[in-house]
């Protein structure tokens, strides 16, 4: 087994049967990483002494631990969920040091299904951002083009599972922050339905939007890190009972009699799409067409007004998730070098210090849309304009099975091109950010390469709790347009 077949599904066989030991694929990643890691800055740090010891006892007590799903798996966590022991910092200067004393539920679940975390993933500060250059650690680099931005807020796991530094990163997705990363470094994300995965021990950027998922080389891993995060946690009240699929019934996928809706007018209309992400989306149309795929056009009429209602509703709940940063319970206070010893003057340095440029610039607008005043202007609006758009995507999902779009208008742009000029960043969302601000399940699958063999994506979305349906297409679909076997130069 070459290691371009180092997927989760041939690992973990590999390891139960003894054909490789779990160490020697834990060595073989993080001697990778450690070897990338100047040139790409994809950690925020590489835990090897933790994931050999693990990786050992794996192999010392293989019995014990056959049957476990992601059996050696080696993992990284983007560096805004809580793990016991390792630093957990949200890529902010305001949290350097603070060692959560509990993991979160999805690291939990994790270990218990016998994946070996390798590490935590660089990521713009407090997820808000779409590029990874807003990270207290620096930019993550492309490992298509060191040129390039690998997207964000979940760059530094992109650029992981892209690098073939694992074959598995967790990712947390806000407005598009597993699938726009995903698409720009050509791999797969999951965003699963809001309730789906549980967030106990994310850091908390907007709580209505925030979702967890994994980010893979293939379909089927994601298929297979996905049940093993999927549960209803009592610590985290806005999981849901609902039973999770078995999503291996979804597997292999067919895309045979799917029906696929593809809202034309917004693609048609000020989108910004460029001419070669257009041409991919329409060859991975076609793909599923002669698959047995019908393509019908749908409309979602309220899709238009999506980024500004986005970005009210998260900084709103950003500025108000970020209050508990303040110098006074844990992380990051600033020296008092003015003499000025009042808590409110001991408020002001710290946040000043401590929060870059992009979260400061959210928690302004937010603080502002929720004012006296200024709250049933915006942010009730935007909540309204939140309802119109989940009322078009039930309407639209009353003719199909899912609902296609590129996941970005263009391919990864040049590190520093946008950094100064946040609206035009902004609107690159405008096709991701609808399924937050609905709860939808979507996932992002690799769509092709440009001339200048940049990747580009493919986004599916489905009905609430669908992921099956998602799996099952994306699945069909990668069996024709494997892109996933592409690599960037030099790996």
């Amino acid at each position: 087994m070459t290691d371009q077949d180092w997927t989760v599904t041939n690992l973990r066989r590999a390891i139960a049967q003894r054909d490789i030991a779990a160490k020697t694929v834990c060595e073989t990643f993080l001697d990778r990483a450690e070897a990338a890691q100047d040139q790409l800055n994809v950690f925020t740090v590489i835990l090897r002494e933790e994931a050999l010891a693990q990786a050992t006892e794996i192999d010392e007590h293989l019995d014990e631990w056959r049957d476990r799903p992601l059996l050696g798996v080696p993992v990284t966590i983007k560096d805004v969920l809580c793990t016991q022991g390792a630093a957990t910092t949200g890529a902010s200067r305001i949290l350097a040091g603070f060692d959560p004393p509990y993991d979160a539920t999805v690291v939990t679940r994790l270990r218990e299904a016998g994946a070996v975390i390798i590490g935590k993933t660089n990521c713009d500060e407090f997820a808000m951002g779409s590029s990874t250059e807003h990270s207290a650690y620096g930019a993550t680099r492309n490992p298509w083009n060191v040129e390039r931005v690998p997207g964000g807020s979940s760059g530094g796991a992109a650029a992981a599972v892209a690098a073939r530094l694992a074959p598995v990163s967790i990712g947390s997705d806000t407005g598009g922050s597993i699938r726009q990363p995903a698409a720009f470094c050509g791999i797969v994300g999951l965003k699963p339905t809001y309730g789906r995965v549980s967030r106990y021990g994310l850091l908390a950027f907007a709580s209505s939007l925030d979702q967890i998922g994994p980010m893979t080389l293939t379909v089927a891993d994601a298929a297979a890190v996905f049940q093993c995060l999927a549960c209803q946690d009592p610590q985290d009240a806005t999981t849901v009972s609902r039973p999770v699929d078995d999503i291996a019934t979804a597997l292999p996928g067919n895309a045979d009699g799917t029906r696929i809706g593809v809202p034309r007018s917004i693609l048609d209309g000020q989108s910004g799409v460029d001419d070669e992400a257009r041409q991919a989306f329409e060859t991975s149309l076609s793909t599923l067409e002669q698959l047995g795929a019908k393509v019908i056009d749908i409309e979602l009429p309220h899709l238009q007004y999506a980024i500004p209602a986005y970005y009210l509703v998260a900084p709103a709940e950003a500025s108000s998730n970020l209050a508990r940063y303040d110098g006074v319970r844990y992380g990051f206070r600033a020296p008092n070098d003015t003499g000025d010893d009042g808590l409110d003057a001991m408020y002001n340095r710290t946040r000043d210090l401590g929060f870059g440029s992009e979260v400061k610039r959210r928690i302004m607008l937010g603080t502002y849309a929720l004012s006296a005043g200024y709250y049933d202007a915006y942010y009730r609006k935007a909540q309204q304009i939140r309802s119109l758009i989940a009322a078009d995507y039930e309407q639209a999902f009353a003719q199909v099975d899912v609902v296609a779009m590129p996941t970005t208008p263009a391919p990864a742009f040049r590190v520093g091109e946008k950094v100064d000029d946040p609206l035009t960043m902004y609107l690159g969302d405008i096709f991701t950010v609808s399924a937050n601000l609905t709860g939808l399940p979507a996932i992002n699958l690799p769509g092709g390469l440009t001339r200048d063999r940049l990747p580009l994506g493919f986004q599916l979305m489905a009905r609430p709790f669908d992921e099956a349906t998602l799996l099952s297409v994306g699945d069909a679909y990668e069996r024709e347009a494997p892109w996933w076997r592409e690599r960037p130069s030099g790996l």
